[in-house]
């Protein structure tokens, strides 16, 4: 037994087995031998099964009897070699990692193993299988399992769509599978890789939770299963395509690390684990600042017009922009979405003079300067495809399946590679861009490399490998991570990634949500989050500046409506909106995200708490009616119950409500503990559905 220890979290590793099983992955332990925890944990054999209990390691091994889905599936020319058994196993231990190393003789087979809990109280594994043999081992899969208690009976996913994303589904589970699998090519909107284990009574701030990510941003497959002799489990891995990897003599594969989150109280300081793993893996690349951006898109779409981006940029510095970011249309012949994608070259047409006159400007108003880009894409309008058709994406005997009228450039091919990289490198070099917001509109369908076989694993690789390139020769350019939205958000992109853009969708009533359920596992200063216009493109639905407002503040600020169109109330409150969060930058960008139950389901509650707990912003939003004229008090966990607060309502433009009157905390700000904002709460005013209120906490 190996025993890993982080604070409040223990793991204990079984390594007598030929691959390692985790023991423990819960509650701190105090020191505890070998001898009495294989006592206290071995489990009895009964009739009807085997005469040995086969461990639920974290490769799970069929050969061994075990029923739960294998860990590693293969098999060379012939059908051979596609069960093997691992029983050899060379260990690396300390206090906080177990490093394994077992073989298969027979099978000719190497599988290596990592099991590390880090600074943040994450638990971090990965497997790398090795083909020691003489022929090809076509690999199926290599996936990571975590077992967890049978006290976790309830599991909450994710599920979307373009600009619906990170919708959360919690369900009791005793017997069965759930499972998902993603084949677009990217992280997906439609199942993020990111799933939690949790006793029926974990809420916000109390029970048990356990959650497990994949760090990669390519195809996936989640499952979580109950088996029929009671033991769950979490396994997550890459998905492939038939034929997809193949192990020459020599050749080894490393599956993505799979990211554990342990709490005993609750999903919020769960959710902390993520976030902060998330941080350790980008130290020394995030900004000093997270500047509030205006993005150009849809205040301008494809109209690029120099002396009209000239005064969207005057209009912006004017409420407190600090980056004006401009978006697609920029370049080639992209006066559309059917032309253009693939050469990244300023478009002489609608900028004779280059990009200089608008960058000039752009920085005199005291903003730096973004783009966008989409370097994986290519429409077949366009100078790289006339020239190069070879260098398409797709399976060439078959007609492609079009997206947004765009193809798929093989990063995979090394000549495509250096010509793409090429232009982006110049671009940078040639231009004074302090951020990239980097796209990735359509899935890969049908994604065959040159060689035939299916692309869909190397194109990710390629895709980290372009970026890290970017990064090396441009230290001082932040990247954005955008696909469509919210289709390409995992902590391996994070990790290269300062910014995700959250969705495509600005309407506040449905981003409340979605960013509620994506900062599940990304902290909220990573998150994009804009105020879009009045009426919002991908909902239609109209909402006041004062929601947008709100609802853009709690993450890396921005605005995608054109300040030109805005009223003379619109444009004030927005200005008050940005001030505000610039004054509250360094709580909002370094604190912890928080999140309350409350008794009316109608509304949420959120914030941002400072990791010493004196002060905090929250927001309180009513989503939709209340069943009740005076809805029930908000209990605001997490303080410290011992200290004395002053909780105060940031006014910010209009509250409207059915009520006469407004609670007197409100117009008075009060004096209280931490002990009684837990308990007994604050009472919320009848607000009008779909508004919102701000509320300060300090010591």
């Amino acid at each position: 037994m190996v025993h890993l220890v982080h604070d409040a979290v223990s793991v204990v590793v079984d390594v007598s087995g030929g691959v390692p099983t985790i023991v423990h992955w819960g509650a701190a332990l105090s020191s505890s031998d070998a001898a009495t925890l294989t006592a206290m944990t071995t489990r009895p054999t009964t009739h009807g099964s085997l005469d040995s209990v086969p461990p639920l390691q974290i490769v799970p091994q069929h050969s061994l009897g075990s029923l739960a889905r294998p860990g590693l599936l293969g098999h060379r020319p012939g059908g051979r070699d596609w069960s093997p058994r691992f029983t050899e196993c060379e260990v690396d231990a300390s206090s906080r990692s177990v490093v394994t190393v077992s073989h298969d003789r027979a099978a000719r087979l190497r599988l290596d193993t990592r099991i590390e809990l880090t600074d943040a109280g994450a638990l971090r594994v990965n497997a790398t299988v090795t083909n020691e043999g003489d022929t090809r081992f076509l690999l199926d899969a290599l996936t990571v399992t975590l077992p967890v208690p049978s006290s976790a009976r309830d599991l909450t996913t994710y599920s979307g769509r373009w600009s619906r994303e990170s919708a959360t589904h919690r369900q009791t589970i005793d017997h069965g599978a759930w499972t998902a699998e993603n084949r677009t090519g990217r992280t997906s909107h439609e199942y993020p890789p990111t799933l939690w284990w949790s006793t029926t009574d974990a809420r916000e701030w109390s029970g048990e939770v356990w959650g497990c990510h994949l760090a990669w941003s390519g195809n996936h497959a989640l499952l979580a299963e109950v088996m029929p002799d009671g033991r769950r489990y979490a396994q997550l891995g890459e998905l492939f395509a038939p034929g997809e990897v193949c192990l020459d003599p020599g050749a080894s594969y490393a599956t993505p690390f799979v990211v554990g989150a342990y709490s005993p109280r609750g999903f919020t300081p769960a959710s902390w684990v993520m976030h902060d793993h998330v941080r350790d893996a980008a130290r020394g690349a995030s900004p000093r600042v997270r500047k509030v951006l205006l993005n150009t898109w849809e205040a301008t779409y494809f109209d690029h017009d120099t002396e009209k981006l000239k005064a969207l940029a005057d209009a912006a510095a004017d409420i407190g922009i600090e980056r004006f970011v401009l978006d697609d249309g920029w370049f080639g012949a992209r006066r559309n979405d059917r032309a253009g994608l693939g050469d990244w070259v300023v478009s002489s047409e609608v900028y004779p003079n280059g990009l200089a006159p608008l960058i000039t400007h752009v920085r005199s108003r005291g903003m730096d300067f973004g783009i966008w880009i989409e370097p994986e894409m290519v429409n077949r309008d366009s100078d790289l495809v006339r020239a190069h058709p070879e260098w398409v994406l797709h399976s060439p005997d078959y007609e492609p399946v079009m997206a947004r009228h765009q193809l798929l450039l093989d990063l995979t091919n090394e000549a495509a590679y250096a010509h793409i990289y090429g232009q982006l490198d110049a671009l940078l070099r040639d231009h004074d861009i302090a951020f990239v917001k980097w796209d990735m509109n359509r899935p890969l369908i049908h994604a065959s490399a040159a060689d035939g076989a299916a692309g869909a694993h190397r194109q990710t690789r390629a895709f980290y490998r372009l970026l890290d390139a970017l990064r090396r020769a441009h230290p001082n350019v932040e990247f954005e991570s955008c696909a469509s939205g919210g289709g390409r958000i995992d902590h391996a992109v994070l990790s290269r990634a300062v910014r995700v853009w959250t969705s495509d969708c600005n309407d506040p009533l449905e981003r409340q949500r979605i960013q509620r359920g994506t900062g599940m596992w990304v902290p909220n200063e990573m998150l994009g989050m804009h105020v879009g216009a009045r009426v919002s493109h991908t909902t239609g639905r109209a909402q006041s500046i004062e929601m947008r407002a709100l609802t853009a503040m709690f993450g890396w600020m921005g605005v995608e409506c054109d300040p030109r169109k805005l009223d003379d109330h619109e444009r004030e409150v927005l200005r008050s909106a940005i001030a505000l969060h610039k004054q509250h930058r360094t709580l909002l960008h370094g604190g912890r995200t928080v999140r309350f139950d409350l008794d009316d389901l109608t509304a949420l509650a959120h914030g941002v708490m400072s990791t010493d707990r004196t002060e905090a912003l929250l927001a309180y939003v009513q989503m939709e009616t209340s069943p009740w004229l005076v809805v029930p008090r908000w209990r605001i966990s997490g303080l410290d119950p011992e200290r004395t607060y002053t909780v105060a309502h940031l006014p910010l433009g209009r509250l409207g409500g059915i009520g006469h009157t407004l609670p007197a905390w409100m117009n008075e700000p009060v004096r209280c503990t931490g002990r009684e904002l837990a308990v007994v709460g604050v009472q919320p005013p009848s607000m009008w559905p779909e508004s919102g209120m701000l509320v300060h906490v300090r010591s």
